[in-house]
């Protein structure tokens, strides 16, 4: 699916000139407006994701054995099996977003739609974007304080708002940031056993793939579920978490255990990621992060520019560091 443009808010500026004749810059009404107001986001998933998360944690989570040497369940599933109550909860979430998915009545649309809307599907459905998620969002939040340019605009020319930080997409970022937190819990049940944690991040990777494999049908975009990124949908979650567990098996023993790359330079952003994500957002059109392209169409100076802008966050995020200087929510 095509990737998301990112937005703070959905309100845009006008087109016109701020100023008019004789206006005074400190009366002038402001471009955003609160009836206008982007309500969902990705700092506000962010948000919600990570408090649904900390309170499964504060209230079902056990402490960790000092020492797993006597305990021959540490030498298994002790890091899935103590967190029961907590994967109990995620995974009813889980088929909540299932249920609402494939079964909730959208008016006018296919029951379980999964589609783009617009001229997608031939212009069968131009109004269902994101099927039961969009229609979600739209009946509880309203059209005006949902995104109002999302991406399948550009390539589906869809009319209809639709919010890829949505309400039911949460769920399943929900899913995804509980993974995070069981790669946290193989580190902390077998933090002496090396060999324990690369087979069990090695299982789980291997696990959540066959599962993408299986939802997708090894296509790109068939399958029962589709990796959609605008959707968060199940197989999105799934794929992206195979790949972060794949990731820190081989990350793992080079950093951690034999100590050979301490991360640079990506530890500078790592340790200001809200400073350089807004700073982003904010600059993203304006050089030297962006210039007019001699051909618009061109993947390589496309990349060329996203190489520089990317390197210059970095720079930037050194700077900030050498300066002691941390932006934090």
């Amino acid at each position: 699916s095509p990737n998301q443009a990112g937005s703070l808010l959905s309100a845009q500026p006008p087109a016109g000139p701020l100023l008019g004749a004789g206006s005074h810059p400190l009366l002038v009404s402001p471009a955003v407006s609160w009836e206008k107001a982007r309500i969902p986001g990705v700092l506000q998933r962010l948000g919600v994701t990570y408090f649904v998360v900390a309170v499964l944690e504060l209230l079902f989570a056990k402490p960790v054995p000092e020492s797993c040497a006597s305990e021959r369940s540490c030498f298994s599933l002790l890091d899935v099996t103590s967190s029961w109550p907590q994967w109990l909860f995620v995974l009813v979430l889980e088929g909540v977003w299932l249920a609402l998915t494939f079964f909730l009545p959208v008016p006018g649309c296919p029951t379980g739609y999964l589609g783009p809307g617009g001229i997608g599907d031939l212009g069968k459905y131009p109004n269902c974007t994101g099927g039961a998620a969009g229609y979600i969002d739209r009946l509880l939040l309203g059209d005006d304080h949902l995104y109002q340019h999302p991406s399948p605009a550009v390539l589906y020319h869809t009319k209809v708002a639709y919010d890829p930080e949505g309400i039911l997409g949460t769920i399943n970022s929900i899913l995804m940031a509980y993974l995070g937190v069981q790669a946290g819990k193989i580190l902390l049940y077998h933090k002496d056993r090396t060999k324990g944690i690369l087979i069990r991040f090695a299982a789980w990777g291997c696990f959540l793939g066959l599962i993408s494999v299986a939802l997708t049908k090894a296509s790109e975009n068939e399958g029962f579920i589709p990796v959609n990124k605008n959707l968060w949908s199940t197989s999105y979650v799934t794929t992206l978490s195979s790949s972060a567990f794949l990731i820190l098996l081989v990350l793992y023993p080079i950093v951690d255990v034999k100590g050979l790359w301490t991360g640079t330079p990506f530890f500078y952003p790592g340790m200001n990621s809200i400073l350089v994500y807004v700073g982003h957002e904010v600059f993203a059109n304006y050089f030297p992060f962006q210039w007019r392209l001699g051909d618009s169409q061109s993947h390589r100076e496309h990349l060329v520019q996203n190489i520089v802008a990317t390197a210059l966050w970095v720079l930037i995020a050194y700077v900030l560091y050498r300066k002691n200087v941390f932006w934090k929510i």
